[in-house]
């Protein structure tokens, strides 16, 4: 388990009981009690109100609402925002999760708050989205999750096409364009393609491990990117 998800549990844990040891916790996430307390440490310093001490139980104060403290109200604005703009270009898959998300996100809210996601206005007008490229988006962006080497059929600046063999490793968008970054066999480097340029994609049944030199955290290095 994750460290993150295991502070997660934890809180948790304690909002649906009055007491408990650490003894009780480090034998639920079977960790030991000395991570407990190091976990119930951080917990505290994040702003979470745990009660108690070592060597006789821990709680949350009962007035504590864990939605309540989720998102500032800028934290709000951001990911209003950040769905607006997926609703806009990230493709029909992640156009409807937005819109679910969005649900959520008011739901985490305290009814007193949720207002607060009405008040953006920040948009994102998808009248210039290129949905074109959904589908071939959808495609990489599965290929990507699973490491699938694909074929594809690419045009440079000058028209000329050429066949290129690549492992998928992310997608960015630039404001006008997406573009796939990929390990490219055939110039064994790094590129970047435009998926506007990209007239075939097919799968090879071929899948990829990282390897040295040519993973993600690589290619980001490779243009300057920490």
């Amino acid at each position: 388990m994750r460290r993150a998800d295991r502070l997660f549990q934890i809180v948790q844990h304690l909002r649906a009981r009055r007491l408990t040891t650490a003894a009780q916790l480090a034998d639920l996430l079977a960790v030991s009690e000395r991570t407990i307390y190091r976990d119930i440490r951080d917990i505290s310093l994040s702003g979470i109100p745990v009660m108690g001490e070592a060597g006789v139980g821990y709680c949350l104060d009962r007035s504590f609402e864990l939605t309540a403290l989720m998102f500032t109200p800028d934290e709000v604005d951001a990911v209003v925002v950040g769905l607006r703009m997926a609703q806009a270009f990230a493709g029909q898959r992640l156009r409807d999760a937005s819109v679910t998300a969005l649900d959520k996100v008011i739901l985490a809210l305290p009814k007193h708050r949720r207002d607060e996601v009405g008040r953006s206005q920040i948009y994102a007008p998808a009248v210039h989205a290129d949905q074109e490229v959904d589908p071939l988006r959808e495609m990489l962006n599965s290929a990507i999750n699973e490491r699938a080497v694909l074929q594809i059929t690419y045009s440079d600046d000058g028209q000329k096409e050429t066949a290129r063999c690549v492992q998928p490793l992310a997608m960015h968008f630039w404001g006008s364009v997406w573009t796939l970054a990929a390990w490219c066999r055939l110039r064994v480097d790094f590129r970047n393609f435009r998926l506007d340029r990209i007239s075939a994609c097919t799968r090879t049944g071929e899948s990829f491990r990282d390897e040295a030199g040519k993973t993600l955290d690589d290619y980001l290095r490779s243009v300057g990117v920490r």
